[in-house]
């Protein structure tokens, strides 16, 4: 199993092969899930101070809040192995 990582923003990156989900925030049940894992110490805020704009969900049930739009990350998510010749992760 590679080790890929997915850059976050602001110079944070995370194991690709970790991420369950990445949704927008606005929804009553993700607002949830954030204040269950906030309670439960799984909350991981990588926004630097910024507004929120999208949640990954991860296997360990730890959530990460990043800056980055769902769509900006789940582009580098799936085109974070195409530009490598050896097939090693950039």
């Amino acid at each position: 199993m590679d080790l890929r990582l997915v850059n976050i923003g602001f110079g944070n990156v995370i194991s690709a092969n970790r991420i369950v989900a990445i949704v927008k925030p606005e929804s009553a049940p993700i607002k949830r899930i954030i204040n269950e894992a906030r309670d439960h110490d799984k909350l991981v805020d990588a926004t630097y101070g910024r507004r929120t704009r999208a949640v990954i969900i991860c296997d360990s049930d730890h959530i990460i809040l990043s800056a980055v739009q769902p769509e900006t990350m789940a582009n580098r998510f799936q085109t974070k192995g195409t530009n490598d010749k050896k097939g090693e992760s950039i």
